[in-house]
């Protein structure tokens, strides 16, 4: 049998090496992107509120529904949506889980644990496209948030790709969602006042730099919308409803 040193020098043997690595793995972990590239460009979100959205162009648009709110205290209490929501049957459907936690949550490892198993049974409705996570962690819970993520995108099917959304200070100048294993961070780009009040005095814009950022932009029927559109996935919600701001009025203001 030849040794491995007659076989390939230093420089041959990294790039062997490498490729083997590439083969077995590029299977195993997609590209996010690639999880997120069937679904339509245009997202409406439909939040906690009667919404009748059966007339939509569902070649065109996706909808990203509320259907659980978790609110953490000493305990996981869950809140199934309430109100009614009507879509067509060919719909591509994003699953979508609010959690709130005042600053009195019990943020351990029981309650995380509660939250996962919550957040996966919204991840296992049938034909859901996605699932997104809503949560604005202040800066203490965010070790809570991380390992949330870390743990439910273990869990969750390898092909089902896992968005939160995200304040615009996160996708700023404050980068410690960087590593999270999502497969994207969408930044809400509306409503943003809480933000700027959060943001050092050296900070003179709100320019999107974190790459889990850059593919996707959240924004509202009734505030301007950043000029820098065009290729993102695009998620807009409703201010007054979308029976007063129709999908189809929208045409107008897309890139």
């Amino acid at each position: 049998m030849h040794s491995p040193a007659k076989l390939c020098n230093g420089v041959s043997c990294a790039l062997i090496a490498l490729l083997l690595f590439l083969s077995i793995h590029s299977d195993a972990l997609p590209h996010p992107q690639g999880r997120l590239a069937p679904l339509p460009r245009l997202t409406l979100w439909a939040w906690e509120r009667r919404e009748d959205l059966h007339t939509i162009d569902t070649r065109r648009f996706a909808v990203a529904y509320l259907d659980k709110t978790l609110t953490i205290g000493l305990t996981v209490h869950a809140q199934p949506r309430r109100n009614a929501l009507f879509f067509p049957s060919s719909a591509t459907r994003i699953a979508v889980v609010r959690i709130e936690a005042p600053t009195t949550a019990v943020l351990n490892d029981e309650n995380r644990n509660d939250a996962i198993q919550s957040i996966l049974v919204s991840a296992r409705e049938p034909g859901i496209a996605a699932l997104q996570i809503d949560f604005d962690a202040t800066r203490s819970q965010r070790p809570f948030y991380r390992d949330l993520l870390v743990n439910l995108r273990r869990q969750i099917p390898a092909n089902l790709p896992l968005s939160i959304t995200a304040l615009a200070s996160w996708c700023s100048w404050d980068n410690w969602i960087r590593d999270l294993p999502v497969d994207e961070a969408v930044p809400m780009m509306f409503r943003m006042e809480p933000d700027h009040r959060r943001a050092s005095p050296f900070v003179g814009d709100f320019q999107i730099r974190e790459p889990l950022c850059q593919t996707s932009t959240g924004v509202s029927t009734g505030e301007p919308w950043p000029s820098h559109l065009a290729g993102k996935r695009i998620y807009i919600f409703p201010d007054h409803g979308w029976h007063n701001d129709p999908p189809a009025d929208l045409a107008r203001r897309l890139p």
